[in-house]
């Protein structure tokens, strides 16, 4: 019977020795690479801006309009996918408040600045003018960033115009008012 257990220790000692025996001179495994959607939007160089009229120097003359603020300027960073959408949109209105009688306010957004890297979107390329609904500024936005602060992305022209169309009776100095002017990064 010692026989007979020597030999089943031997032969389960030989078992155990094979079953061990299973690496090589390779191994593998998985690493799992995640690539985080993006979709960031900032308005640098300041918080707010103004704009008026200027007086005239001479009894006669009128209020004359046109002046412009380019002191703010957009950045983004966007990271899209492929299965849902092709490009995103960058869209401006005004959120809030309500624009005087008889004026325009109106923004244009210059071509990218180039600090960045991809796929930054392009400009309208005219003057928008604002009201409550939204309209795209900045179309075709891939994967990209334009860079971060103020001379990065796009800088931003503010100008103040009496309304197309209007009449210079449209205006009240009762009516001097802030808006708010509201930036939006969409997917198309």
């Amino acid at each position: 019977m010692r026989k007979l257990s020597i030999a089943i220790l031997i032969a389960s000692l030989g078992l155990s020795t094979v079953a061990f025996a299973q690496d090589d001179n390779d191994a593998t495994h998985d690493i799992v690479i995640a690539i985080p959607e993006v979709a960031l939007l900032d308005i640098e160089g300041g918080a707010s801006i103004n704009l008026g009229g200027t007086i005239p120097t001479e009894a006669g003359d009128p209020v004359t309009f046109g002046s412009s603020d380019n002191s703010l300027w957009i950045n983004y960073s966007s990271i899209i996918g492929s299965s849902t959408e092709s490009s995103r949109t960058v869209s401006v209105a005004v959120s809030a408040g309500t624009l005087p009688g008889g004026l325009d306010l109106k923004v244009q957004a210059a071509a990218d600045a180039g600090n960045g890297d991809g796929s930054v979107g392009t400009a309208a390329g005219s003057a928008l003018t604002l009201s409550g609904t939204g309209q795209n500024i900045i179309t075709t936005i891939g994967s990209c960033y334009t860079g971060d602060g103020a001379s990065n992305g796009h800088q931003l022209t503010y100008t103040l115009d009496l309304a197309s169309g209007g009449n210079y009776s449209d205006l009240d100095f009762d009516e001097a008012t802030t808006v708010t002017v509201t930036y939006t990064l969409s997917d198309n």
